[in-house]
């Protein structure tokens, strides 16, 4: 194994470890302010007793994503220091902005609401939570203009071998952009939303604290429906920007090979990467490819011959992935408009309450599905179509790699058991009473 191939494997083990918890953060941050903004107005204790309970499920997310994102930035140092200075002027500065604002401003305003109860107001309690929510959703604006800064390179000159920010107004405002952080946030809520639906239909299937329960089930449904059915609409309009930016993805997403016009879509098919072309394909739909590429169904689309093997992505990966994560995308559209129409009764559907537990991962599952397909489709650029990824990599000792990957892949699984013991035990225990609660 080389360099390169240890550099990327490393990589890829911490930014799908970090992505574990990401998403929940951000689409808890938001559910927590929500119910301690209801508790607020209506002074209803069980909306103090919600936000409490989800809030420390929040923590305890929060504490190990933070801890994991902290090594990715390292490693840009370490193993990617020819993309460090070949970008660092674009990259760098997105990333300063995250860290030095919206982290800090994360971070202060954690501590502020963990301390503050019955120490500051509960308007700038509130104040609090929802500074915590703004802050993390634009922690991940900056990270995502960072990545989209990758996919769709703008606003830079090449000078003395460098890629130097020219116009910051160009990059924090692509299309490309503006659609990674919409859909990547949308995935994120969907997670909170079947996570917290999950561990309530736990409870109410035990008929613990049903009225408890109830409600977070009754709001989470609510939510979870909102935001499944946005991301599949919202989902079609990234095909129309991948046709332009990024074809090669769109095409490998697709397993489509050849260049033409009126091009279909295959519900079954299977890519022969070696011999390109598909193995067999079946329940074609005409014209629906270009319709989704271009809005037209006459359109061209590029296919994967068009270009040599060596500037494909790899085909498989990113086709399976798309599919699977597109079938979940209809999944959560199909459970969450079940759990929205039992909302006010649901303990009267066990089947359903069982079916959303068995549903907590599968949102992960998505999130990943859906990172593979953003970073594997971008291959073999590291930023599309200016520098490949195999140029990036750092000229170190593979031994070295090797043994920080081991060390990162032992550190991460005792990082994760840990989290989700703790998720687990403090889900299962249940919210404290109000009297305990300290109010």
């Amino acid at each position: 194994m080389d360099v390169l191939f240890l550099s990327r494997l490393q990589f890829a083990v911490a930014t799908y470890f970090h992505f574990l918890f990401v998403p929940l953060t951000l689409g808890l941050s938001l559910l927590v302010a929500i119910m301690q903004t209801k508790w607020y107005r209506s002074g209803d204790e069980d909306w103090l007793r919600m936000t409490k309970f989800w809030g420390k499920l929040f923590l305890i997310n929060f504490a190990i994503g933070v801890v994991t994102g902290i090594t990715l930035e390292f490693q840009f140092g370490t193993n990617w220091a020819r993309y460090s200075i070949f970008v660092g002027d674009v990259f760098g500065s997105l990333l300063a902005i995250e860290a030095t604002a919206t982290f800090f401003l994360e971070s202060t305003f954690i501590a502020v609401w963990f301390f503050g109860w019955n120490r500051i107001s509960k308007k700038a309690h509130l104040a609090s939570i929802w500074l915590v929510a703004i802050a993390s959703n634009l922690s991940a604006f900056w990270i995502l203009v960072a990545n989209a800064w990758m996919q769709s390179p703008v606003g830079y000159t090449i000078r003395n071998g460098r890629a130097e920010l020219t116009d910051f107004l160009a990059l924090i405002t692509q299309p490309f952009a503006i659609l990674e952080i919409v859909h990547t946030l949308g995935a994120a809520y969907i997670t909170a939303g079947f996570f917290v639906l999950g561990i309530s239909a736990w409870h109410l299937l035990r008929r613990g604290d049903t009225a408890f329960f109830r409600k977070s089930f009754a709001l989470a449904a609510v939510w979870a429906l909102t935001f499944s059915v946005f991301e599949v609409a919202q989902g079609h309009m990234n095909a129309e920007i991948l046709q332009s930016k990024q074809p090669m993805k769109l095409a490998a997403m697709e397993a489509h090979w050849e260049t033409r016009t009126n091009a279909p879509i295959h519900l079954l098919q299977w890519p022969d990467e070696e011999n390109g072309r598909n193995l067999f394909e079946a329940l074609t739909v005409p014209n629906a490819l270009s319709l989704l590429a271009d809005y037209e169904p006459d359109a061209e689309v590029k296919g994967l011959n068009s270009v040599p093997p060596a500037d494909r992505p790899p085909v498989l990966p990113v086709f399976l992935s798309f599919r699977a994560m597109v079938g979940l995308a209809f999944l959560f559209i199909a459970l969450s408009a079940w759990a929205v129409k039992r909302r006010r009764d649901p303990t009267g559907s066990p089947l359903l309450l069982k079916l959303l537990i068995f549903a907590i991962p599968l949102p992960y599952i998505a999130n990943e599905l859906g990172w593979t397909i953003a970073e594997l489709g971008r291959q073999p650029w590291i930023v599309y179509g200016v520098m490949r990824t195999s140029d990036a990599v750092s000229q170190i000792a593979a031994g070295q790699v090797a043994i920080s990957a081991v060390a990162f892949i032992l550190v991460y699984t005792l990082l994760g058991a840990a989290d989700y013991y703790l998720l687990a035990k403090y889900a299962r225990r249940g919210p404290e009473d109000t009297a305990a609660a300290g109010n």
